[in-house]
């Protein structure tokens, strides 16, 4: 591989950097709108949580290969990974679009799953499991961080004081965003095949078990997503959500404002 090959597997590709650059945009916009929820600072919502999310999907399969690296996997620097492009995944169904795909259809922060790790180049089983779980780590720090911007710049604590004040409309979109990181999070953390939590627990099971529900591990994810659909699951795993993400400082009549606002269609 030439000098110039590697770089371009370390440096942040342009992509990622373009998408950054839309989110921080529309965030000037959203931020610039006041308090008035028009259709202009409704789009600029969207367009500020939409990219933000991608970001955040990027920061997930990130901290996946960056801890796969440093443990002994240097393939996915080859293959990537470590640029924080999301056109390097393995996958862009299961790592963008079906994520992004169901943030429209039900705001809902769908985990992906999307960068190979070579296993076989990492010893020790606690490394496995921190390697799965780095993903959700990284959508928990981001809510965190969501949640300290809330509670030290806008008063949180005060929604009508926050929804009347100079920059209202901005300030329901990062809860909105914080509240995504959070339903990413407890999805991938469950233990189904598939998923972090699974890939958590996985190097502690019995090889025998581990190869014979793997095949399964997308059925019993879509399946899990159906379960989501019904109202007494859908309700308890919500009020759970919600609940995680009053510990990360974020109201979540703050988040569900911002989630109409997102959803600028509905008018």
């Amino acid at each position: 591989m030439s000098q110039t090959q590697r770089r371009s597997n370390r440096g942040i590709s342009p992509v990622f950097l373009g998408i950054a650059a839309f989110t921080v945009l529309c965030g000037m916009l959203a931020w610039g709108a006041g308090d008035e929820a028009s259709q202009p600072a409704r789009l600029a919502v969207f367009g500020f949580v939409l990219g933000g999310w991608i970001v955040s999907l990027c920061l997930h399969e990130f901290g996946h290969a960056a801890l796969a690296h440093r443990f002994g996997d240097h393939s996915v620097a080859s293959r990537g990974y470590l640029t924080l492009n999301p056109l390097k995944y393995t996958d862009m169904t299961l790592s963008i679009v079906l994520p992004v795909l169901f943030l429209l259809l039900g705001g809902i922060g769908l985990p992906g799953g999307a960068v190979w790790i070579d296993r076989g180049a990492i010893a020790g089983r606690i490394r496995h499991s921190l390697i799965s779980f780095a993903g959700p780590a990284a959508n928990l720090l981001f809510a965190a961080l969501c949640g300290v911007a809330l509670q030290q710049w806008a008063g949180a604590d005060d929604l009508l004081e926050v929804l009347s004040g100079e920059h209202g409309v901005f300030w329901t979109a990062v809860a909105y965003l914080g509240f995504l990181q959070v339903t990413a999070a407890v999805l991938n953390l469950l233990p189904v095949p598939g998923l972090d939590g699974f890939g958590i627990w996985e190097p502690y099971l019995p090889r025998r078990f581990v190869q014979r529900v793997a095949p399964y591990g997308m059925y019993l994810f879509l399946g899990l997503i159906a379960l989501l659909w019904i109202p007494p699951i859908n309700r308890a795993f919500f009020s759970l959500v919600y609940g995680i993400t009053g510990w990360f400082g974020i109201p979540g009549d703050l988040a569900r404002i911002g989630h109409s606002l997102f959803l600028f269609w509905n008018l």
